[in-house]
Formats: C-alpha cells, structure tokens, sequence
C-alpha cells in the first residue's frame, strides 16, 4: 500500500500498525558521534530539581546523549524530515562532579522503520559515567509541528 505526505512524495505504510514510515534517507546503523560537556553548576542534580547533591544530574545525561544521537544522524536525514525522542533507559553509574568534563559517545545500532535504536556510553577520563540506550523517532517537521498547532487551537477554544 501507498501513500503520500506531500503532493508528489510516496511513503511505504507499515501494515502491522499502519504508521507511515518516513523515506529513510541513509542512517545506516554504524553511525557515531561524540559530544562533550563541561558540568557546571546549571547541570547538577540539585539545579535541575532531581535530588539534593551538587553532581552531575541525570536528567543533564540524558539531554547530552539525546543531543549527541540526535547529531549523529542530522546529515542522513531527508528534507523535512526530524526526529523525536521517545525512550530511553538509564545506567548512571558514577558522579561527576562540577568542572568534571564528561563525552557521551553514540552510536545508532539499528533502525526498524521511522525507530531509530542508538546506544550511549558516557565516560570521564576513561571511567564509564553511564549507559544508555535510547530511541528516537523519524518524523516530518510540519506534519509534527501541525499536531501542536491543532492541540493549542483546541485548549484556547
């Protein structure tokens, strides 16, 4: 079955959950990206509302390997085309404290339609900070952006 998003652009249906998937661009699993951060004090676990200690927090983890998948797979990526976060699972293993540099290293281990699947290793120095895995979601732009638009339209009314 076909169908199409735009005027003269076809996408496959997926029949198990008739979603449509996405023209893939390339985003082929291998890809890798690093990306690193200085932790401040805006990133800490007492900044960001998520305990009581002046160490990296976890939610500033999670913005980090997002950020860093996110980055691994923009040049792969159609016209148009974005994608969400939608999942993620957690190790953190280690404190990091303020002025410590952590990287978050991704890589995109598979992908099953618009589901991108990518693993996430943060180090300091060599010492593993956390794992994890993470899935993200291709979408087009408009359409997504449209879904909010109509959703405001409809609490101002």
């Amino acid at each position: 079955m076909r169908a199409t998003l735009d005027a003269d652009v076809p996408v496959e249906r997926d029949r198990t959950r008739d979603l449509e998937v996405l023209p893939m661009g390339r985003c082929d699993p291998g890809l890798k990206l690093a990306r690193t951060l200085q932790v401040g004090t805006d990133h800490t676990a007492i900044a960001l509302g998520a305990g009581d200690v002046p160490v990296l927090g976890t939610p500033a983890l999670l913005a980090l390997a997002e950020g860093a998948c996110v980055d691994a797979i923009k040049d792969d990526l159609e016209e148009g085309q974005t994608s969400v976060g939608t999942w993620a699972e957690i190790e953190h293993r280690t404190p990091t404290p303020v002025g410590q540099t952590v990287c978050a290293h991704a890589t995109l281990i598979g992908h099953h339609g618009r589901r991108l699947e990518f693993a996430v290793l943060i180090d300091q120095d060599g010492e593993t900070v956390a794992k994890i895995r993470h899935r993200r979601v291709l979408v087009d732009r408009e359409r997504f952006l449209s879904k909010i638009a109509v959703a405001d339209d409809a609490q101002a009314s």
